[in-house]
């Protein structure tokens, strides 16, 4: 048995076809891309009730390291169990403050005044890690969930949020976002379950939800 790998033969007038459709699309996008001039701090919002929010956020905070950014990462809700992005993070102290403020979720603490307590001490520490110039990028993950729950007053976090510096990225995490965040938000992205491996019996795993 022979293992032809060579590749097939394109009949020449399809293959002439489609380079002139890929210079078309290419004379297009290179006009688009030529009206973009701008560059500067973005808030994003990662929302939706599906998988991936906090997942795909982490993944910027670590193209921002590789990018040599300072970058501050404040946990709103997750409680401080151990976690493989906190592992990674530590990996870089020069680059990346941590800070686990959340108790766990309301269902667990059952104590409205510990939670209430908890996300204003997180929005206060966000906003000091806003305060420093060294920093580029921020991660509030979850605070969507504190501001549902009217744990944190919509209208100031939005107000300070807007305020913030032109150099600096916020990302924002957490199901259910609040239409003023929406609305204030530079990019915004929903992710939509279609099937969850909780629905056939899993729990969460190391390495897919921790």
């Amino acid at each position: 048995m022979t293992n032809d790998t060579a590749s097939p033969q394109i009949d020449p007038a399809i293959a002439e076809r489609h380079a002139e459709k890929m210079a078309k699309k290419r004379a297009a996008r290179n006009k688009i891309m030529a009206t973009k001039d701008k560059t500067g701090g973005l808030l994003i919002v990662h929302t939706g009730k599906g998988k991936g929010k906090s997942t795909a956020a982490f993944g910027m905070v670590c193209r921002a390291i590789g990018n040599g950014m300072k970058v501050g990462v404040v946990q709103f809700v997750k409680g401080k169990w151990e976690t493989g992005e906190r592992k990674v993070l530590e990996a870089f102290p020069d680059q990346v403050v941590i800070n686990t403020m959340g108790e766990g979720f309301t269902w667990d603490t059952q104590d409205l005044n510990r939670d209430i307590a908890a996300a204003r001490n997180a929005w206060a520490m966000a906003q000091e890690l806003m305060a420093d110039p060294e920093i580029k990028m921020i991660l509030m993950d979850e605070l969507n969930i504190v501001l549902r729950y009217d744990y944190l007053p919509i209208a100031e976090v939005v107000e300070v949020l807007k305020a913030k510096r032109p150099d600096l990225h916020i990302i924002v995490t957490g199901r259910n976002a609040m239409e003023e965040l929406i609305e204030a938000a530079d990019l915004v992205t929903e992710m939509t379950q279609i099937k969850h491996p909780f629905r056939s019996g899993f729990k969460a795993q190391a390495g897919i939800e921790f």
